[in-house]
């Protein structure tokens, strides 16, 4: 019976493993897809980037000794210093996803233009000069590893590194050029032999520097006064046969604490396309956490005296000053009085197929002060306002724009909705269709700044909303301009608050 029951009571403790980590699974609040478009693109503006630094690399110094038979000499030493790149071609380069590994890259019928000092020695002789040398049928293969280390960045590393140069033709100028020209091809032998031992080294010395530069980057950023944004990587990129997946924490986080907020990411999917190079998938999640976090921070609360309800919203709407002095009127106020709207909870985000709306729970509480500076509550009202948000791509910023949908308002100690409620009801809820919303639009109008690596431009750009997350499928363009800096994080210039627009973004 006991050996009976050995396989089932292993059995229920795998079952009960395998549901414990299915439920510690963590979904990204970010994905973004490259596909091989991308990686075409990248091909073309690699080259150009090699052309430029391969011209300004330090190329060590090549030294051998050799013997030449056919003259009868032991040995001659010889070394090839200042050795420079003045042109080469990789005409069949490539770029490729090797599923589960990483990215192939391959070139091969290459070809280069160098120059080079050098200098030659020997029992009987020695002489320098200069010397140019065309290198043809170049071949190089690796694949780039991408994983993620334990701060959440991405990490490079070059394996199974293969580079042969198949011909190598050397012309001597200066000293007894003539004479070295005459048995250059011997000479030649060991310039090829040193040249594939210096390829790879020189290659994985570069992939280093660049992890050494991805490594340093950061991965929490302050975005305002209130918030942080974690975009670290939680797991090592997917690479599949036709794009490859990144997945970002993607999560706001209030600046005095970096706790996860009480409710955790829903996976989603990113729709299998290939015409642009470029996806971004931006979770529900993402933006609930952004709303959590600054509730928490307690950006969500504005007060607002008469005077200043009436410099920002009685150029922007008319009749906005006869709503006030109808305020004053319901409950007999002696103006100036003020209004303290505030969030109760963090406003809600939903995203379905075309639809993006924002309901926003909050109270308003009207105030009045005395001669003797102290503030009397005078009522205090809940309401809760739902707009549609709208979106468009325009260059590198995130447009919205905001229209309400539904606005009702209540008194939290009584049941019943009198007259007074009714009339403050249709009050606040022109002053927010006519003056708040126009206001916010305005500012929202001046976008939201999309991320970019250094150099690296969006075109051709959309913008979806789909069910739990919005879409941007974007190209890329690489531009050449030493002035364009690197925008190290997205939304960190308008304040949500004042709208105030900085022209830096927050250190």
């Amino acid at each position: 019976m006991q050996t009976k029951m050995a396989p089932v009571l292993w059995g229920c403790f795998l079952l009960w493993n395998l549901h414990i980590l299915s439920s510690q699974t963590v979904y990204p609040g970010i994905k973004a897809r490259v596909t091989q478009r991308a990686l075409d693109y990248g091909v073309q503006v690699g080259m150009k980037m090699m052309e430029q630094m391969v011209k300004e690399m330090s190329i060590p110094d090549l030294r051998g000794s050799e013997s030449l038979e056919f003259l009868k000499i032991d040995y001659v030493k010889y070394n090839f210093s200042n050795i420079k790149v003045n042109a080469f071609s990789l005409p069949n380069t490539s770029l490729t996803f090797e599923p589960g590994v990483g990215i192939r890259a391959l070139t091969n019928h290459g070809t280069a233009n160098i120059s080079t000092n050098w200098e030659v020695r020997s029992p009987l002789f020695q002489d320098s000069g200069a010397a140019d040398l065309f290198l043809s049928g170049i071949y190089f293969t690796g694949i780039i590893i991408l994983t993620r280390n334990d701060f959440g960045h991405p990490t490079l590393k070059l394996e199974d590194c293969y580079a042969q140069v198949s011909h190598a033709h050397v012309s001597f100028s200066g000293g007894l050029s003539v004479l070295y020209n005459s048995f250059a091809e011997p000479m030649e032998k060991p310039i090829l032999r040193n040249l594939n031992e210096m390829v790879c080294p020189i290659v994985i010395n570069e992939v280093e520097a660049l992890n050494v530069n991805i490594s340093a980057l950061e991965v929490l950023s302050k975005i305002d006064n209130y918030t942080v944004l974690d975009y670290s990587l939680i797991s090592s990129p997917e690479i599949t046969e036709n794009y490859l997946d990144l997945n970002l924490k993607g999560a706001f986080y209030p600046l005095e604490s970096l706790s996860d907020p009480p409710f955790a990411p829903a996976p989603f999917e990113l729709p299998e396309r290939s015409d642009s190079m470029l996806y971004v998938g931006i979770s529900e999640y993402f933006l609930q956490s952004a709303s959590f976090a600054h509730f928490t921070s307690g950006a969500f609360r504005v007060l607002l005296s008469t005077k200043e309800i009436s410099n920002h919203f009685s150029q922007n709407s008319q009749g906005i000053a006869h709503l006030i002095s109808q305020i004053a009127e319901i409950y007999i106020l002696p103006q100036p009085f003020m209004l303290q709207i505030m969030a109760t909870e963090p406003p809600e985000i939903h995203l379905h197929p075309g639809n993006f709306t924002l309901d926003i729970p909050a109270s308003v509480i009207m105030l009045t002060q005395h001669e003797n500076s102290t503030v009397e509550p005078i009522v205090s009202m809940d309401f809760v306002a739902s707009t549609s948000v709208g979106l468009a791509i325009l260059g590198q910023k995130l447009v919205c724009s905001l229209s309400l949908n539904r606005f009702r308002l209540s008194l939290p100690e009584s049941k019943h909705r009198d007259v007074k409620v009714v009339r403050f009801e249709n009050i606040l809820s022109s002053i927010l269709h006519f003056g708040i919303l126009p206001l916010a639009n305005t500012k929202l109008q001046q976008g939201f700044p999309l991320p970019n690596p250094h150099k690296i431009s969006f075109v051709n750009s959309d913008i979806e909303v789909l069910e739990g997350f919005l879409l941007i499928s974007t190209d890329l363009k690489h531009e050449t301009s030493s002035k364009q800096q690197p925008i190290l994080h997205s939304w960190g210039d308008l304040n949500p608050i004042t709208g105030t627009w900085r022209k830096k973004p927050v250190p």
